[in-house]
């Protein structure tokens, strides 16, 4: 993968609330999966309350297993309120200090793309770039943009309050996305998953949950739990596959988005890139997952996926292009 040289980055589209980048680890001592004895209940995003995975948002789904990156790339919780919805202009949603930032991602800075912040913000841009037409080529509906928040150690959010070890997570009540960036560090290191297209593939799943948003599908899918609580986690994988999906559809089309001023954001994605991302999507398998938390597999308990279906799903995704084939419901929504 390469960035385009002359490539501005817009800061505007995140809110840099983490303080300096870097930090420590979101799971000091090792990793914990607070939910695994107790059923848990449901965050969003990686962290998904949807999704049923972090043990952070109240009224979660009873009887889901992991917390951490189980929480990984889902969507988030109570769905009370739409706060601070974002606007198409591009303004952040909330007075959050983007100087800092600014500075480091300016064109005039030859290292910007080496800044975390800065890559991850690029990416953002290119991923709502995309679904800006998107959104309206192939479903006929407008997008709105919407926010990533970049935070440190813990977050409130229309959907609860979360801590770091909850995971990347998209939240319906206000419309954003939200990541400690620190989130990396554990995904190459202790989950194998390394490489700056694995980060984009995170924030484009993410940015597939607030595609299902915008579109109804996140609240056809609860409507759905709702009406069939025994296939809760079923539906739940549906989201969380159909996200992967849409990241795919994304990754294809990247190296023809643009930024503000019309500059092509990247100059080249390669193979390596899309392994990158397939990696990253086989680390946050529910299988994977709860092989190495709890060393054993139950299906039952899914609520992402397995790796293997996280994979397919996002190759699909990538091979067509075409995010109407994205279709994990089949007709099971109604």
């Amino acid at each position: 993968m390469e960035f385009n040289e002359k490539a501005e980055i817009d800061t505007s589209q995140v809110e840099d609330a983490s303080g300096s980048s870097g930090g420590g680890s979101p799971f000091p001592g090792g990793m914990s999966f607070p939910g695994a004895d107790s059923g848990g209940g449901g965050g969003g995003g990686l962290g998904s309350v949807l999704g049923g995975r972090g043990g952070l948002f109240g009224g979660g789904i009873v009887g889901l297993l992991i917390l951490c990156l189980l929480g990984f790339l889902g969507v988030g919780g109570n769905l009370g309120g739409m706060g601070g919805l974002l606007n198409d202009g591009g303004t952040t949603s909330q007075n959050v200090d983007n100087s800092d930032l600014q500075s480091k991602c300016a064109v005039t800075n030859p290292d910007r793309f080496k800044d975390v912040k800065c890559r991850n913000t690029l990416f953002v841009n290119s991923i709502q770039n995309y679904w800006r037409s998107g959104l309206q080529t192939n479903f006929g509906r407008a997008y709105q943009l919407a926010p990533t928040q970049f935070f440190s150690g813990s977050v409130n959010t229309a959907c609860g309050n979360a801590t770091s070890g909850v995971g990347p997570f998209y939240c319906p009540g206000d419309k954003k996305v939200y990541i400690d960036l620190s989130f990396y560090d554990e995904l190459a290191k202790r989950f194998g998953a390394p490489g700056q297209f694995a980060q984009a593939y995170v924030l484009a799943h993410e940015y597939g949950h607030h595609v299902q948003n915008l579109l109804g599908t996140e609240a056809q899918m609860r409507r759905a739990q709702q009406r069939d609580p025994g296939n809760a986690n079923q539906y739940s994988v549906m989201l969380e596959l159909q996200a992967d999906c849409y990241a795919g559809v994304w990754a294809k089309a990247a190296t023809a988005t643009t930024d503000k001023s019309g500059n092509a954001i990247f100059t080249s994605i390669t193979q390596q890139d899309i392994n990158e991302a397939l990696t990253a999507a086989a680390a946050v398998g529910d299988d994977a997952i709860q092989k190495k938390a709890t060393g054993s597999i139950n299906k039952d308990s899914w609520t992402h996926g397995s790796s293997v279906q996280r994979q397919q799903w996002f190759g699909r995704g990538f091979e067509t292009g075409d995010p109407k084939q994205c279709n994990t419901f089949g007709t099971s929504l109604g």
